[in-house]
């Protein structure tokens, strides 16, 4: 679960726009069967927005805990000093991870770039395209990112198609279905989620995270959940 948010919510039309909203998914993937929540915040000002998202899993079958055995925060900063669709983007990615046997962090790192906006006149069909610098704490001090962001609400905004698609450079060891290791250098993650509006506040629907050599995963996977949302 990550930046479903961004974008998605009238992004740079005006100064003073402000959503926050918490989400949780049972995510039914192989060796998963866990909850997640995630809890996201954007604002917009007369020079940018400020995002951010905090994510929880609870409890994988991997990871062999109760409670809270991953938590992921994204916090980003869009400036512009001129009118959109483009802006300067700096973001940090970091958090942390535990089994019953070990905890380990995840790499702190720091992006900075631009990212160019699409809107039609009603605001109801958005793209966010980002290409970032990006330096991977103790791991690369030169690497990059490309994102792409969207938006899609249909039906009077009752149904609502959004997600996002990440490609970055990262030397990591991944493994394949029997335990055997090998390295790659390059990871890509997408989670489209489809939502049926109920109201302004609540909603329901589905996110399938689409990744290869995502998280130590050899390959592609393919992870569906079911959701609810809420908007404060």
């Amino acid at each position: 679960m990550k930046k479903t948010l961004f974008t998605t919510l009238i992004l740079f039309i005006t100064s003073g726009v402000y959503a926050q909203h918490i989400q949780t998914h049972y995510d039914f993937g192989k060796d998963r069967q866990m909850l997640t929540t995630t809890l996201e915040m954007f604002k917009a000002d007369a020079y940018g927005s400020s995002f951010f998202f905090v994510d929880f899993e609870y409890g994988s079958k991997t990871s062999n805990v109760d409670g809270v055995s991953l938590a992921y925060m994204e916090i980003a900063r869009e400036l512009k000093f001129w009118d959109p669709p483009v802006a300067i983007r700096a973001e940090y990615d970091g958090g942390l991870f535990r089994t019953s046997e070990f905890s380990a962090p995840i790499n702190s790192a720091y992006l900075l770039g631009g990212s160019y906006t699409f809107s039609n006149s009603t605001f109801s069909k958005m793209l966010n395209l980002q290409a970032m610098y990006k330096y991977i704490e103790d791991k690369h001090d030169a690497s990059f990112q490309i994102t792409a962001v969207w938006a899609l609400h249909f039906f009077d905004r009752k149904l609502s198609f959004n997600g996002f698609a990440d490609f970055w450079r990262e030397d990591n060891v991944v493994f394949d279905n029997n335990g055997n290791a090998s390295s790659t250098n390059f990871v890509f993650l997408t989670e489209p989620q489809l939502w049926y509006n109920f109201t302004k506040h609540f909603s329901a629907g589905s996110e399938i995270e689409i990744s290869s050599n995502f998280s130590a995963n050899k390959g592609f996977k393919v992870n569906p959940t079911l959701g609810l949302k809420w908007f404060f």
